[in-house]
């Protein structure tokens, strides 16, 4: 636990009231935050997380939590002597993967973060994209990025076809707080493995969330010169996409921030997973933690 007995009661009483006006401001209204990267790892930065969601579930807020797990999927696999392979940021996953990357999801992970949420005061309830009918999705199709005409085999990797968020809303409007994994089914009751970003970003967009918040092992989304812009508009994004600005992993992240922000979610932030408490403070004061797309 951090030590606040240093600060003045004066400027504690203070703090807590900036917070009120981003409170009322997001009273009743759904914020969708995809958990993962450091946050997810460090047992101190789960603990915060978990306490902010809880939080924010207490004034009034209503966060969906959906996660990755890539780093999980990865020790597990080692763990079976099965070497993981990407192609263009998409984890390739055959049958064998699909069954690893459910369990470590699904599971464990899953499992976990419920438990955190719990632990810290919450009703966290953990779902997959099964659970209510969720996510459905089918085989992604992945064009080569040099050449349009090839396309890459990445296996059970899934691209949404829909989202019913019925199960979703059902739980905010009681005290819950659903926690979900990126795993969409096909219309043959097959089980598909689906980058978290992307999920997050759908879902955000169908629960016509006011954000979406996206916690990174970065400081947000940086400049050339590696400085940090905290305020951005869709059409910049679009400009730093042309000329390689954005590139490599941040490409998925960005594209379902972007997509989110067009389709009616109010603001997009990402922010670094590395700072404690950084949900809280994005959420309920005037400063930049990280980077704010917003839609026009």
């Amino acid at each position: 636990m951090t030590d606040t007995t240093s600060i003045a009661p004066r400027d504690k009483a203070e703090i807590l009231a900036q917070a009120l006006p981003y409170i009322r401001k997001f009273h009743g209204k759904t914020l969708v935050i995809k958990y993962g990267g450091n946050a997810m790892t460090d047992p101190e930065l789960q603990a915060d997380f978990a306490e902010d969601v809880v939080l924010l579930k207490l004034v009034g807020m209503n966060p969906v939590v959906v996660h990755g797990g890539g780093p999980q999927i990865e020790n597990a696999l080692n763990r079976l002597g099965k070497k993981g392979e990407f192609i263009q940021g998409m984890r390739v996953t055959d049958a064998e993967t699909m069954e690893v990357v459910e369990w470590v999801l699904g599971g464990e992970v899953q499992q976990d973060i419920v438990g955190l949420i719990n632990q810290a005061g919450g009703k966290a309830v953990g779902l997959t994209g099964r659970d209510g009918a969720m996510i459905r999705a089918q085989k992604l199709k992945m064009v080569d990025q040099k050449d349009p005409t090839k396309e890459h085999d990445v296996g059970q990797v899934g691209d949404i076809v829909s989202i019913d968020p019925g199960v979703v809303r059902a739980l905010q409007e009681d005290a819950f707080i659903p926690v979900i994994s990126p795993i969409g089914f096909g219309e043959n009751n097959e089980s598909y493995n689906i980058n978290a970003d992307v999920v997050a970003g759908k879902l955000a967009s169908v629960l016509a969330a006011e954000k979406l918040v996206l916690l990174t092992n970065t400081p947000g989304v940086l400049d050339k010169s590696g400085k940090l812009l905290t305020d951005l508009t869709a059409r910049a994004i679009d400009d730093m996409f042309a000329d390689g600005t954005i590139h490599g992993g941040m490409l998925p992240k960005i594209s379902s921030a972007l997509d989110a922000a067009k389709s009616g979610v109010h603001s997009v932030h990402i922010i670094d997973g590395r700072v404690p408490h950084a949900l809280l403070l994005e959420i309920l004061t005037d400063q930049a933690f990280g980077t704010m797309i917003r839609s026009h």
